[in-house]
């Protein structure tokens, strides 16, 4: 009978940190990775940080015929580092790139140059759609001083956003992915809220592995033990979250996180721990409502917390385009006035005076240097305020929405 129809998921999350030339041991924990998904025959496998598509053609090579379908998403400079291997069939595929990702000048770093996104895939497993979303989001660097906190929150939002008027169509949704929130961030808690999804570590009936379900933890020998120390046990910013829309009810049986090295190897498979997790989907009786996960006034407070973030980061930024317009402003005087001395010393010629070339071309060339970096960093921190002023605005308009409903 329809009414009886039941479905068990296995599910593979995992930040492969596989950056070619950079990531140690890179190739090895590659084939680390393509080894144990052979064995394990999950159903779906969500990877990040796979940044080099050599690299996700060798692991698809490995896997063989395992997961006969599979999808990269591609977008930035060196790719989103996002793919999605499954044993059944892809129907379609979306990326959205999200609209902030840090700083171009901030090398050290590099998120910018990944063009973070959100990847769906959409799946049809006896008769039931899947929508199941890859994201990565920018990284944290420094808890105490946490600079990328807008950006993250502009992320957060509009993955909320996306998945909401994605996944309608849908009967389960599937998110999985690096968050880089702990889970009491407001980032966290407003994309739980927005969307109404459950997180499947809290969900879970039986859980195995790393305590309170850290997937990066200080005995990982890839980790910088010097970012943990304010965290004994590790910290949680991988996730699998999910829920139903439709007529059906989806319940985690159980969640497991790998503990650090490979088995019979002396290296773990990424500086991430892996989040693996069956999901039980039956269908119910009646169809249930797309309802808010959040009680509403909760929603609204954090919405108002999130919105007062991204405020925070809009005035930055709006510092930062005014610094810069200063800059190239300055700059372009300093040609001007350059130009005038040229045409004296151009005069003076005539006097028989000499003129200073070099002085001149090394000025010059050091003014315009720093005009085209000015207009540059300008053109890009106003591309930065509107960003934020448009999601400033979309929160206001949500918030308002919340706190007027009966």
């Amino acid at each position: 009978m329809e009414g009886d129809l039941t479905l068990q998921l296995r599910i593979f999350d995992l930040n492969c940190w596989a950056i070619r030339y950079l990531s140690k041991r890179r190739q090895e924990r590659v084939q680390l990775i393509g080894d144990m998904l052979r064995r394990e025959r999950f159903d779906l496998v969500l990877l990040q940080e796979v940044w080099s598509e050599q690299d996700y053609s060798d692991l698809k090579a490995r896997l063989g015929g395992c997961y006969p379908f599979s999808h990269y998403f591609r977008s930035g400079v060196i790719g989103s580092g996002l793919c999605v291997f499954s044993r059944f069939p892809i129907l379609d595929t979306l990326l959205y790139q999200y609209s902030l990702n840090g700083y171009p000048y901030m090398l050290q770093h590099g998120d910018w140059f990944c063009g973070k996104s959100v990847g769906l895939v959409v799946i049809k497993i006896s008769g039931i759609v899947f929508n199941v979303y890859v994201t990565h989001l920018h990284a944290e660097y420094c808890r105490e001083k946490d600079a990328y906190l807008p950006h993250r929150l502009v992320q957060a939002w509009e993955l909320a956003q996306f998945i909401r008027h994605t996944s309608k169509a849908a009967d389960v949704v599937l998110l999985g992915g690096d968050l880089n929130m702990h889970p009491e961030d407001v980032g966290i808690r407003l994309l739980r809220g927005w969307t109404g999804l459950r997180d499947a570590f809290a969900e879970a009936t039986r859980f195995e592995g790393c305590e309170d379900g850290c997937t990066l933890i200080p005995n990982n020998c890839f980790t910088v033990k010097t970012e943990l120390l304010p965290f004994p046990l590790g910290i949680r910013i991988d996730y699998i979250l999910y829920k139903a829309i439709s007529s059906f009810t989806v319940k985690c049986e159980e969640l497991k996180t790998t503990t650090g090295t490979a088995p019979g190897m002396d290296i773990p498979f990424s500086d991430h721990e892996a989040v693996m997790a069956t999901l039980h989907i039956r269908r119910q009786g009646q169809a249930a409502g797309a309802t808010l996960g959040t009680a509403e006034p909760m929603l609204a407070d954090v919405v108002t917390e999130a919105r007062t973030e991204v405020g925070v980061g809009l005035r930055a930024a709006q510092r930062q385009r005014y610094s810069t317009g200063r800059m190239a402003v300055l700059a372009l005087l300093l040609l001007l006035l350059q130009a005038v001395a040229a045409l004296g010393a151009l005069a003076g010629l005539a006097a028989g005076q000499p003129f200073p070339k070099l002085s001149f071309s090394l000025l010059a060339f050091l003014a315009i240097g720093v005009l085209l970096l000015a207009t540059g960093l300008h053109l890009f921190h106003t591309i930065e305020v509107k960003m934020l002023q448009g999601t400033e605005e979309q929160m206001r308009m949500a918030m308002r929405a919340l706190q007027e409903r009966p």
